[in-house]
């Protein structure tokens, strides 16, 4: 693909996600052009959608690459389906409803010689360059993870998530994992986790994580799906000497020992469509899957806790 060549793409899965941030990104960058989508439930005026991505595929065979915006349970089998057809392919987050399938789909676009693209988009929040070059400069003891949100308000009707394979709180807390890994020089090994899952769900509500992060890092992380009050998702890092680095807003803000010094406009998605390009242009892929083993690792490592039943 050369350098002014547009890069046809095809969306499947045209929900919430999709409306809000996919959609916005690919056609506000003038060399990216959205074709068409995929969904059973319709889309946006202007924009063909089609029952199946295969059906999308045949009908517009100048789509180059695809973008799987559906509940990660059935990412794996469509995102085969178009690596096999020659198709570079983006993954909403989390990649896959398991390590095993993630692993699994990098092999098979590595033999196919096309891009995968595990998408963070939480590692482009404006503060978060920043925040790793601190994390550089320092050493730091403990970073403390709070990412409490409310389920009905940022997830309603989405039943898929607290499901098999739907990570529950594992969904909006995976995002602070992807920017722990982005901070940490080395693994971060999970060593405790408490899960507390409803009794009429598949998947915790709620989460405590005692991790440790390389060069002996404390990590620490509350996830909450019930938040009423103020929703906050904020990483705290404090490092010998006393310095303390601080991101909020999902890593919108910066603040350094105790003041703001980055407060900039989100624009995670439209980041990650330029990245996304600029693999494919290259012949590259990114697919990183350390956040998502350590939520897996936590399951793994988990002591589960019965909580009251969850009605949205």
């Amino acid at each position: 693909m050369s350098g002014a060549e547009k890069l046809k793409i095809g969306l499947v899965g045209v929900g919430k996600i999709a409306v809000d941030q996919h959609i916005p990104a690919i056609r506000d960058n003038p060399l990216l052009e959205l074709v068409a989508g995929s969904s059973r439930h319709g889309g946006p005026d202007g924009l063909p959608i089609y029952t199946s991505m295969d059906e999308m595929l045949a009908r517009h065979p100048e789509i180059a690459a695809v973008a799987l915006c559906t509940p990660p349970q059935v990412r794996r089998a469509l995102a085969e389906q178009a690596i096999a057809a020659g198709r570079h392919v983006f993954l909403e987050k989390p990649p896959a409803a398991t390590l095993g399938e993630a692993e699994a789909l990098r092999a098979l676009a590595a033999r196919q010689g096309v891009t995968l693209f595990a998408s963070w988009h939480s590692r482009f929040a404006p503060g978060v360059a920043a925040a790793a070059a601190w994390m550089a400069r320092h050493r730091v003891r403990s970073l403390d993870v709070v990412w409490k949100e409310n389920v009905r308000q940022w997830h309603p009707g989405q039943k898929w998530i607290f499901q098999p394979g739907g990570m529950g709180v594992f969904d909006p807390g995976i995002n602070a994992l992807s920017i722990v890994t982005r901070l940490l020089a080395g693994p971060l090994l999970v060593r405790q986790a408490d899960l507390h899952i409803p009794s009429n769900c598949s998947a915790p509500i709620q989460a405590e994580l005692r991790m440790a992060g390389g060069q002996g890092v404390a990590v620490s992380a509350a996830f909450d799906f019930l938040q009423t009050g103020p929703q906050t998702w904020s990483i705290f890092a404090e490092a010998e000497g006393g310095a303390r680095m601080a991101l909020h807003q999902g890593g919108r803000i910066l603040e350094l020992d105790g003041q703001v010094v980055a407060d900039q406009p989100e624009r995670e998605y439209a980041a990650m469509y330029e990245h996304f390009r600029q693999l494919v242009a290259a012949g590259r892929s990114d697919a990183d899957f350390t956040p998502l083993q350590a939520v897996a690792d936590a399951f793994l490592a988990g002591r589960l806790h019965s909580a009251a039943p969850f009605v949205e």
